[in-house]
């Protein structure tokens, strides 16, 4: 068996991935299964580890260690997971002991955003560029900062929640405890939880399916998107005003649709951003698509065992 490969495993509040991927970013074989939650860490690691092990049988490779990406909070240099909202049950659970425990193998644990913003830096988008930031929005938002072409990490080696920035203190109630965070504006939930506000007899739809009723001319869906877009733009331009970046990086399951957002997100950023030379900074769709989780894991393992 080649060992010269990494397991890689991409943690969501709806599913979780594992695959084997190269040293040069390739994937040769994944696996998915649902996260639920609400069985437990453990069961959810036991799955995980099944996954790794059925995806190294298929790709004839031994794994020279794991990485793992995780939504946070959470300790990436311990790899326990902290109070993360959309894994409620887990914190405590040490992903770092349980893998290694398993395999046998060094196992590296990143925030999902930081280790997608490694891969991106690394292999897509941002690839030469010192100054860039990842933004994911899907179930949640979350972001990866790179400066000078190292990963940012707070006090403590902390991630930095941008995606529980407050933009509207009048805004809904978000699980972190403040009003109006950026999550809670304009991630896919967010959208959901908006038109149901505006329409409570109405079932309850999608992200994706508020799009597509978008596209087919639907007056609450049009409006959804036209909101969807200014809040993804006030967030960003907090972040271009602030960080003055040479790129910035969208992925996650809402930007799926970004030809709905796009325009709505630069005029916003073009109109708010008058300090900073905003019109250099490249406001962009992540390039490695469904894979940014996976690549990302391995990308985190490779950055930490090098340094």
């Amino acid at each position: 068996m080649n060992s010269a490969v990494i397991g890689a495993v991409d943690i969501g509040g709806t599913k979780i991935a594992a695959g084997v991927v190269t040293e040069s970013g390739t994937i040769l074989g994944r696996l998915e299964c649902p996260t639920a939650p609400a069985e437990g860490f453990r069961a959810a690691m036991r799955r995980t580890a099944e996954m790794l092990r059925a995806v190294s049988r298929q790709a004839g490779a031994g794994y020279a260690g794991i990485g793992v990406a995780c939504p946070g909070p959470l300790d990436p240099l311990a790899g326990i997971v902290g109070d993360v909202g959309t894994l409620p049950g887990w914190q405590g659970g040490n992903i770092v002991a349980e893998l290694s425990g398993e395999f046998g193998v060094p196992v590296v644990v990143e925030n999902d955003a930081d280790a997608a913003a490694l891969a991106e830096a690394s292999w897509g988008a941002a690839k030469g560029s010192s100054r860039f930031i990842y933004v994911t929005i899907s179930t949640g938002i979350g972001a990866g900062i790179i400066l000078s072409g190292e990963l940012y990490r707070g006090v403590d080696g902390a991630h930095p929640e941008i995606g529980h920035q407050v933009l509207d203190s009048s805004g809904p109630l978000c699980y972190c405890r403040a009003r109006g965070c950026w999550e809670c504006l304009a991630s896919g939930p967010a959208m959901t939880a908006w038109v149901r506000a505006q329409n409570p007899d109405a079932p309850e739809l999608t992200a994706a399916q508020i799009c597509e009723l978008s596209r087919g001319g639907d007056e609450l869906a049009r409006r959804a998107v036209e909101r969807e877009g200014y809040y993804i733009g006030l967030g960003l331009a907090n972040l271009v005003t602030i960080l003055t970046p040479d790129a910035i990086a969208l992925g996650g399951g809402v930007m799926k649709s970004a030809d709905l957002f796009l325009d709505r997100i630069r005029e916003v950023i073009r109109n708010i951003c008058t300090q900073v030379p905003a019109e250099k900074t490249l406001v962009t769709l992540a390039s490695l698509g469904a894979d940014a989780g996976l690549a990302g894991a391995a990308r985190a393992w490779i950055h930490r065992r090098r340094r």
